[in-house]
């Protein structure tokens, strides 16, 4: 029995880290698709927007499949979700990303792993050890190392502001991940996004309206509507059905440290789209932040009892 028990944790935890990993790839392509629509669209047409329009296609699924409501007590923590990942991430994200570069945002929010893990611990019964600490803090050393030395200490103060709308995104969405993630252990990965969006949609209509500006959005090509459109539905809404199923499977602490991975996939979507530079600097960090991945699958993670 102890083993069939240890063979159904690990087989658990693989497809943990395979749905987190698809998770990632999606997550990894917001802030190359943000910075593409900032010429387009202001700071609040694709911070609320894109959770509108993500909205709109979780009542479609929920109508589709007809879900039972949640409980008053999930109603709050989705609440909670929703201030993280409808609200403060997606708003931060835009505000950041109209001063950095796409690269260099994905290295700062990949401190988000360590943010979601310390979260994750505070409202769960995760108990990592200490060996795990220290490589989840490794991670965020080697991304905060790649910081400095990139600014080469002579940053502006635009980018300073931009690097500071990042940092509160990330803690946003280290809530949101850890919250939702603990959640989905009840309702189901794809059902808490889903229901997410449909606690933010009231006061997403609120704002969209008094803050967007509708002649920006007639005026944008094509492409910009097709970003615009994969950013709502794809990193808004499916992408989380992948990741909040990972933590709830994987766990919030080691499922968490595969966001670290995000920053690779975001140099690579930066390099491809936008031209931006990938420097040997750069190549260094992703191969640091691969093994302390790879370290941290290897520790294991108690319960509280």
């Amino acid at each position: 029995m102890a083993k069939n028990a240890n063979q159904n944790e690990s087989q658990n935890e693989n497809l943990g880290y395979v749905l987190g990993l698809m998770g990632v790839i999606a997550f990894s392509l917001t802030l190359p698709i943000t910075k593409f629509l900032t010429p387009y669209l202001s700071v609040w047409d694709i911070g609320f927007g894109r959770s509108l329009l993500a909205a709109m296609g979780a009542v479609v699924i929920l109508l589709i499949y007809r879900q039972p409501w949640p409980s008053a007590r999930q109603w709050r923590l989705l609440a909670v979700v929703a201030s993280g990942i409808a609200f403060g991430f997606p708003v931060l994200t835009a505000v950041g990303m109209q001063s950095v570069p796409s690269s260099h945002g994905g290295v700062i929010l990949g401190g988000m792993p360590l943010v979601t893990a310390l979260i994750g611990c505070f409202i769960s019964g995760e108990r990592p050890s200490w060996l795990y600490w220290l490589i989840a803090t490794a991670g965020f050393l080697t991304i905060a190392a790649y910081s400095l030395i990139s600014a080469g200490g002579a940053a502006d103060f635009a980018l300073y502001t931009g690097d500071l709308a990042l940092l509160g995104a990330a803690i946003f969405a280290g809530l949101g991940y850890a919250q939702g993630g603990l959640l989905a252990r009840e309702l189901g990965g794809w059902q808490v996004i889903c229901w997410t969006q449909i606690v933010s949609l009231p006061l997403l209509i609120v704002l969209t309206w008094h803050y967007g500006d509708a002649s920006n959005f007639a005026a944008m090509p094509i492409s910009g509507w097709a970003a615009f459109v994969f950013l709502a539905l794809v990193n808004s809404l499916i992408g989380f059905f992948f990741w909040y199923k990972a933590l709830a499977v994987g766990g919030v602490s080691k499922i968490s440290q595969i966001q670290l991975l995000q920053t690779f996939f975001t140099f690579g979507f930066a390099a491809l789209w936008l031209g931006e530079v990938i420097t040997p600097l750069m190549v260094v960090c992703l191969v640091i932040t691969v093994v302390i991945v790879w370290i941290s699958k290897r520790i294991p993670v108690t319960a509280k009892s």
